[in-house]
């Protein structure tokens, strides 16, 4: 579907059903370099499972107009200003890598519309090396295959992207260099500078109210288990009703265990954390 935000035009993929803001919703939130696709499976599932989806191409990705936002700030605005067009009161925002990020920010800012938080892949700080903002910056092409290369644990998870015949780290590689030649200059530097320059992460996890899982990979390289610690334990200090959820797999959570991801997203918007606090 189409919507306008303030003059620009936004797509969000509803998972395959007409979206109806009466139902409870769920938006999903791609990391950087990414788009909506990344969330194909999980985003079906839910569409045809009691939900509303809104899985979004951020602002300059994709089929959403540019320019792309520069802080993860901006992006938690836009994405309160697309749930008010869309008449969505309150909805489970899902993120990954960046879009986690945002999701937090999301629940930070606007408690009354956020009705709970799955985070996933996440970090705080998540922190840019200076080489590899310049490789973005200057060398994009090697960025894309650096990232692409340490975001997945295994050349060809079993049984794949559920399917046989499906090569992770290629079909990754290929989305990343599409999003790069249909954006605007640069994106992939925009998307890693705003969340290196994102600071208001453990702040904003004491504001968040509302029930929230992590979801982590136990082989993920760009943000190890160990990254979400500060944020698990701002929620277990503010009262947050959370727990964590650990993965086999690496950065590429949604690809290289979709089910898995699948199961414990779903479980989580049907049922809470698992525990009360941590």
């Amino acid at each position: 579907m189409i919507a306008d935000v303030a003059g620009k035009h936004v797509y969000a993929y509803t998972g395959g059903r007409a979206f109806d803001p009466a139902c409870p919703t769920v938006v999903f939130v791609h990391g950087a370099q990414h788009d909506h696709s990344v969330w194909g499976l999980q985003s079906r599932y839910f569409a045809h499972h009691g939900f509303s989806v809104l899985a979004v191409d951020l602002p300059g990705h994709m089929r959403s107009a540019g320019p792309a936002l520069t802080s993860i700030g901006a992006l938690a605005d836009w994405l309160d200003a697309l749930l008010r067009v869309l008449q969505v009161e309150q909805a489970i925002v899902v993120g990954h890598s960046m879009g986690s990020l945002v999701a937090l920010e999301f629940a930070a800012r606007y408690p009354a519309r956020a009705k709970a938080v799955a985070l996933l892949a996440t970090a705080f700080p998540m922190t840019v090396s200076p080489a590899l903002l310049e490789a973005a910056r200057e060398r994009e092409p090697e960025a894309i295959e650096l990232v692409n290369a340490w975001s997945h644990s295994t050349l060809a998870a079993k049984p794949s992207s559920p399917g046989p015949g499906f090569w992770l780290r290629g079909m990754n590689q290929r989305l990343m260099e599409r999003v790069a030649a249909r954006g605007e200059p640069e994106l992939f530097h925009t998307d890693f500078a705003a969340c290196n320059a994102y600071a208001e992460g453990l702040a904003s996890a004491a504001k968040v109210s509302c029930p929230a899982r992590l979801i982590v990979g136990k082989r993920d390289l760009m943000t190890p288990p160990r990254a979400s610690a500060a944020i698990a334990k701002v929620f277990k200090d503010a009262g947050v009703r959370f727990d964590t959820v650990t993965l086999d797999a690496g950065h590429a959570l949604m690809t290289e265990q979709p089910d898995a991801t699948l199961d414990s997203l779903y479980d989580f918007a049907v049922n809470g954390p698992r525990v009360g606090n941590g």
